[in-house]
């Protein structure tokens, strides 16, 4: 499984910015994709997560009413609208895969991992 996610840059507090992940190398008949994020010196944090076969996304505390996680089956495409974005959100920003359709909020539940895209929010 090969992930690829784009999107990142840099916005002023209060602005807009979409992520993309796009998967390939297998068929994806099931499995969860999920982003994380990870500021300078801190812990990777679970942002949100959605099966590929149904169901809602979840999403992490810190993004709940802000962020929109979405996908395109036929693309194999994850979608990340990211709203209202503050200062706080600035990090690198994770796509990541596991095989199972149950959504986990910890980074050692996902084994296929994106290379990272850079997010910053200024003041």
């Amino acid at each position: 499984v090969q992930l690829q996610a784009s999107g990142g840059g840099l916005v002023q507090a209060g602005g807009s910015l979409r992520l993309s992940c796009a998967a390939s190398g297998r068929t994806f008949s099931g499995g969860t994709m999920a982003w994380f994020r990870q500021a300078p010196g801190k812990e990777r944090e679970f942002v949100a997560g959605i099966s590929w076969s149904g169901g809602s996304p979840v999403y992490g505390d810190s993004v709940k009413g802000r962020f929109t996680l979405s996908r395109d089956n036929t693309k194999n495409t994850v979608y990340l609208q990211m709203n209202s974005l503050k200062p706080e959100d600035t990090a690198v920003y994770y796509c990541a895969h596991r095989s199972a359709t149950v959504i986990h909020r910890t980074r050692r539940s996902y084994n296929n991992w994106g290379q990272g895209t850079q997010v910053t929010v200024s003041s």
